[in-house]
């Protein structure tokens, strides 16, 4: 569907025919192309935003393209369409749908509308995405309609570092970006939480934890441990094995140059995002 997007959007503004130009915020002046977009995956919602992701094989690195008018037409969104992928897959898809949901609900420019949103698509995730690892219908329709949802909200608000480091890892390591939204996810949650108010409480709670009593430390934490149980239960690694100490720099660097990178609630820096990644070792 990126590509997709990007191809639509070059046909009809052959000025950014270097699909490098397209990083950002583009210019561009017509509507991409009539597009319909059929996901057969339940993670990215790129069918609903005005986001697409291009590897740039030559730099070993992602970069994100972000055009009101790359928005397709039709979204046909049939969880059977999802049905054959493997357990894999349906993992990490699914955790990268619930980093959307995170980090939008939490992203400097969150507002109401799309808190709305993302509270209920954490809500939708949690309880569906071990039922769709094990290829349940219900799992299946649940997450197909929860990567959706978090899609039209964090689409409007943007995202975090969560997603800006896992852009590069995939790019570094061609690790499948759900599986490094993941891994990175409550690592990020943890070096955020002092600047999100009272909302890991409500994260925590979509979660499906009883906050009864609990401070904002353990709610916190609860919220953080919620969703790093949730992603061991499906089978996400927490380590990444070809991470190595040479490369920090580069991934550090890519990462804070990253397009999602000035939406963390955090305001972070190079050498912040370099010991975010020496967790993953």
């Amino acid at each position: 569907m990126d590509t997709g997007k990007a191809i639509g959007i070059i046909v009809n503004n052959p000025e950014f025919a270097d699909v490098r130009s397209l990083e950002g915020v583009a210019p561009t002046k017509n509507r991409t192309v009539f597009t319909i977009a059929v996901p057969t995956t339940a993670g990215t919602a790129a069918e609903a935003t005005i986001n697409y992701v291009i590897t740039d094989v030559e730099k070993k690195r992602k970069f994100v393209c972000v055009d009101v008018n790359d928005i397709p037409d039709v979204a046909i969104v049939d969880p059977d369409m999802m049905s054959s992928m493997p357990k894999g897959l349906t993992a990490s898809t699914g955790m990268d749908a619930l980093t959307h949901a995170i980090e939008g609900y939490t992203t400097k420019a969150a507002w109401e509308l799309a808190d709305c949103l993302n509270l209920k698509a954490i809500e939708l995730i949690a309880k569906n995405l071990r039922g769709a690892v094990q290829n349940e219908d219900a799992g299946r329709e649940g997450m197909a309609l929860g990567q959706f949802v978090t899609g039209m909200a964090f689409s409007n608000v943007g995202l975090g570092i969560a997603h800006s480091m896992a852009h590069t890892l995939g790019a570094v390591y061609d690790t499948p970006h759900g599986v490094a939204c993941a891994m990175m996810l409550p690592i990020v949650m943890e070096y955020n939480a002092e600047c999100t108010s009272e909302k890991f409480k409500d994260i925590a709670e979509a979660m499906g934890v009883d906050t009864t009593g609990m401070d904002q430390a353990a709610y916190r934490q609860a919220a953080i441990d919620a969703v790093r149980k949730l992603s061991v239960d499906v089978g996400i690694p927490t380590k990444l094995e070809a991470l190595r100490e040479e490369d920090l720099d580069f991934l550090a660097e890519s990462a804070f140059a990253d397009a999602c990178c000035p939406g963390n609630p955090r305001e972070t820096c190079v050498e912040d995002l370099k010991n975010l990644f020496r967790k993953l070792m």
